[in-house]
């Protein structure tokens, strides 16, 4: 151990070393709840997250974490409803819609605390450790029944399974490059029309999509790059699928012939706050 220590000091510096002091860490969001006490999922409330993205969520999906994180008041709300997410029972049989919505709030209210824990920072890529150290996509861990579940299980092993794409329009990695942050808890009762309206939002804006119809090349988030497989065999499958929901009939022309070429956007890790 000491020779690993020196050699990471002398290789990674200061953040390097304090990555070996907190190797393999877990944090861990919620409380158990006992076994008479789980429900269905679709019988959890998520009216107390709903209040709290209206108070510091904007239009255009950023938050503001500043104020939020001097509110004891407000911090003490989001942890309620990360306990209340704990009485779900993920075994109980419940509709599909209840399920996704269910889930994705849980991912991007996991990721609001997470960002709440480390704030000050500018982009979540400051606690996703590879080697050694916190990694706030592996090592934050939401408590629901009798599991635990990181955000890439979530994500990975939960919501993509569902098989519908369009989560990847509604859940957040708190950066300017992700969809925005809808400003309301996702409900099962209208979550079509939330997911629609977010994926509407998500082309209509030029950091996601620009499409070039007199060169026949459309660039779009390397969001659709990272889950191409989710949305369609090859890239243009994986638009074409998406044509309801682009801006302008131009770029739903070009999309529909078939006939280009998808290029992906850089993408900016900057926090999402104003």
């Amino acid at each position: 151990m000491r020779v690993l220590w020196i050699v990471t000091v002398a290789t990674l510096g200061i953040v390097g070393a304090a990555a070996v002091v907190l190797a393999g860490s877990k944090v861990y969001l919620g409380k158990g709840h006992s076994a008479n006490q789980l429900v269905a999922l679709d019988r959890i409330d998520h009216s107390g997250w709903d209040r709290l993205l209206k108070k510091y969520v904007d239009g255009d999906g950023f938050v503001n974490y500043a104020t939020w994180k001097r509110s004891p008041a407000d911090l003490t709300a989001l942890d309620a409803y990360l306990d209340a997410l704990g009485r779900g029972n993920p075994q109980i049989e419940t509709s599909q819609e209840a399920r996704l919505a269910f889930w994705i709030n849980a991912y991007n209210a996991v990721t609001i605390r997470g960002i709440l824990r480390e704030y000050p920072t500018g982009s979540i890529r400051n606690h996703t450790a590879k080697l050694y150290g916190y990694n706030i996509w592996k090592d934050l861990l939401l408590r629901v029944g009798n599991g635990t579940y990181s955000l890439n299980a979530m994500e990975h092993e939960i919501l993509r399974k569902l098989g519908e794409p369009r989560i990847h329009f509604a859940i957040v990695c708190a950066s300017i490059a992700c969809p925005r942050l809808l400003n309301e808890a996702y409900v099962a009762e209208r979550l079509e029309s939330q997911l629609a309206a977010n994926t509407k939002d998500f082309f209509s804006r030029k950091k996601h999509f620009q499409p070039d119809v007199r060169r026949r090349v459309v660039y779009v988030s390397a969001i659709l790059k990272w889950f191409s497989s989710d949305f369609g065999p090859t890239p243009q499958h994986g638009l074409i699928a998406l044509a309801d929901y682009l801006p302008s009939d131009a770029a739903r022309r070009l999309v529909e012939q078939g006939d280009f070429s998808v290029r992906y956007l850089d993408y900016d890790w900057g926090l999402n706050e104003p």
